[in-house]
């Protein structure tokens, strides 16, 4: 009865060719399928079948399991190697543009950064010239009153024609005022 549960299987529908099977491995399996198919008719004929041959039979049986269970665990392994390949891939694609998103971003700040400081620079910069251009305003209108005052000035006029020079000056000597008017001719020449 043992025997009638291993051999009561189908044999598997014909497939492709696979080339990762061996000929060789084709001719063991057609052997024992044959071994099998000789071992139900003698069972059916009411010959047992002796305990070496289903032995042997089992044995291809589990070997031949074994080897398919194995092909589909590569297979398997080998999916799932390319899927977390490529999962890794695109893993480190969105980690760069995440570093170079925070990159522009801390460059855009620190860019900002540096332009307050210069506009804060120059502020300050520009405030203290003004500050000093004030002082040298107000040094150089003392400095003026106290010479006008204390030494004098010129101020004058000219006219320049063909015949001619009109010159006025007036000098300022502290309360004294000296004005010069003259008319120089050029001599002609003939």
């Amino acid at each position: 009865m043992a025997i009638s549960l291993y051999f009561s299987t189908p044999p598997a529908p014909a497939r492709k060719r696979d080339p990762d099977v061996d000929p060789l491995e084709i001719q063991k399996l057609k052997a024992a399928i044959e071994d099998k198919n000789k071992l139900k008719q003698k069972e059916d004929q009411g010959i047992k079948a002796t305990p070496d041959k289903v032995k042997a039979a089992i044995k291809i049986q589990a070997w031949w399991r074994g080897t398919l269970v194995r092909r589909t665990l590569l297979h398997a392994a080998f999916r799932a190697w390319i899927i977390q390949s490529w999962w890794r891939q695109v893993l480190a694609r969105l980690l760069y543009q995440r570093r170079r998103a925070l990159l522009e971003f801390f460059a855009g700040q620190i860019w900002a950064v540096v332009r307050l400081q210069s506009w804060v620079r120059m502020w300050r910069v520009r405030l203290r010239y003004c500050r000093l251009l004030n002082a040298v305003r107000f040094i150089q209108l003392y400095w003026r009153w106290h010479n006008c005052h204390s030494r004098g000035f010129l101020q004058g006029s000219y006219e320049l024609t063909t015949s001619k020079l009109n010159l006025e000056l007036n000098i300022f000597l502290g309360s004294h005022i000296c004005q010069i008017k003259d008319c120089i001719p050029f001599p002609i020449k003939h």
